[in-house]
């Protein structure tokens, strides 16, 4: 699939539009910067970088390098200057490149791992290997740039009918990069599940490196540790994973642009001091990032959304239904949470602990490689209560309110701008009790 050429720009407009947003980001980036810096850090947080320091993720790098890249594209304008079928062929040219890069990333593992083959034979197949996934390394380095204008526009303009921009620019514009992300150490008291920590870490850390941060940290400061992935994070620009699921990273850009919008309101401002606005506010992201993910991709890459299911009466509806599964994952995380806090309330702190071990060896064996099920798992993943399955939030009331007033507004961008003005659960509980217009 050919990238398609640039036109000339007819006029200098575009490029003082840039530049305008551009200032706007930079504004936007200060703000944010400036907000974290007047909040008080948490102690515990402070206690747990003297151990991270030398492991810490250079934010401050990342963005200035984002920028800088982002600053040189977006002179282009490919977005304004393609017609919509030559974006669609760039950014689908793109995810064949991506998807091509992780099977030959596949097979290259596969060679590594053969027991069958001699040193010989091992190095002849891995150096193939490395020859083509160079020359997808550069192809992938060309489209990316141009395939991250694109969507980004794709997505503002989705955010723009959804009413959540200032004018027609959203604000902040969307900027995302996509990058190895760091990992994230979460730390929790271990009488309570709360998240006090999290701090993250250089991308290219192992697995050892990892555990010997835990353990470290765990036994200084007797308190629950977990080194865990990130599909995305919040920065500005934000950092989105490489994948070649363009749904995915389509929801995963609209879910990390939202952060950046509730940055500007109280949903936003109280994140780091309040347990259960953090859960709202994630909640609300990933049920948004969701929902207007899916409409980018219903516009842009019909192709991509699953099909319908088929009519059919309710009888043979109800004779073709699947049986549920013998091991419902969602179900068990929502029972080992719900037990897990009735025991911390107690103050069984030690059985409390002793039965997430018992139970994460029964995920295991169910196809589920939790390599440690603890109390800062819970602080991490329970934040995410989209599911009304519950999961790891269990019976925490927080995200089924969030669902609900999602049900009670009339679409997706009334429920965003409502719940941006929320700064407490009791704001989010006293809206529940008086429906009324969004702002």
């Amino acid at each position: 699939m050919s990238t398609p050429t640039l036109a000339e720009p007819t006029t200098a407009k575009p490029v003082y539009r840039f530049w305008s947003a551009f200032l706007l980001g930079l504004v936007t980036v200060g703000l944010l910067f400036v907000a974290g810096a007047v909040k008080p850090p948490p102690q515990t947080e402070d206690r747990v970088r003297v151990f991270t320091r030398p492991l810490e993720f250079d934010h401050g790098l990342w963005t200035w390098d984002a920028l800088r890249l982002k600053a040189r594209y977006a002179a282009l304008a490919p977005e304004r200057f393609w017609s919509p079928p030559q974006q669609r062929e760039v950014v689908l040219a793109y995810r064949e490149v991506v998807r091509d890069i992780e099977a030959q990333e596949a097979e290259l593992q596969r060679i590594y791992g053969d027991p069958n083959l001699t040193p010989e034979q091992r190095q002849a197949a891995a150096q193939a290997v490395q020859r083509a996934l160079q020359d997808l390394y550069a192809r992938r380095d060309r489209l990316a740039p141009l395939a991250e204008q694109i969507i980004q526009s794709q997505v503002a303009s989705v955010l723009d009918e959804a009413g959540l921009t200032l004018g027609p620019q959203p604000l902040p514009p969307v900027l995302y990069h996509v990058s190895p992300l760091p990992w994230a150490l979460v730390v929790s008291p271990r009488e309570v599940i709360r998240q006090d920590a999290f701090v993250t870490l250089r991308p290219d850390l192992t697995l050892d490196d990892h555990i010997a941060l835990e353990e470290q940290v765990a036994q200084a400061l007797d308190v629950s540790t977990l080194v865990v992935p990130v599909g995305g994070v919040g920065t500005y620009p934000t950092m989105v994973m490489q994948t070649s699921d363009l749904r995915w990273q389509i929801e995963v850009v609209a879910h990390e642009w939202l952060h950046n919008y509730f940055d500007w309101h109280p949903l936003g401002w109280n994140y780091t001091r309040d347990p259960q606005v953090r859960t709202m506010n994630e909640t609300a992201a990933s049920i948004g990032g969701q929902e207007l993910g899916r409409q980018v991709v219903a516009r842009f890459y019909p192709e991509l959304l699953p099909p319908p299911p088929p009519p059919s009466t309710t009888a043979a509806a109800s004779e073709a239904r699947p049986e549920p599964p013998a091991f419902d994952f969602q179900r068990e995380m929502r029972i080992t949470r719900e037990r897990v806090d009735a025991l911390l309330a107690q103050g069984r702190v030690a059985e409390a602990e002793a039965y997430m071990e018992a139970r994460r060896r029964v995920f295991w064996e169910h196809g589920y490689p939790i390599r440690k099920l603890n109390q800062a798992y819970f602080a991490f993943y329970g934040a995410y209560a989209d599911s009304p399955a519950g999961g790891a939030a269990g019976e925490d009331p927080v995200g089924a309110a969030v669902r609900a007033l999602r049900a009670q507004s009339p679409d997706i961008g009334s429920f965003l701008r409502r719940i941006a003005w929320m700064g407490s659960f009791a704001d989010l509980q006293k809206a529940l009790a008086r429906p009324e217009a969004s702002p």
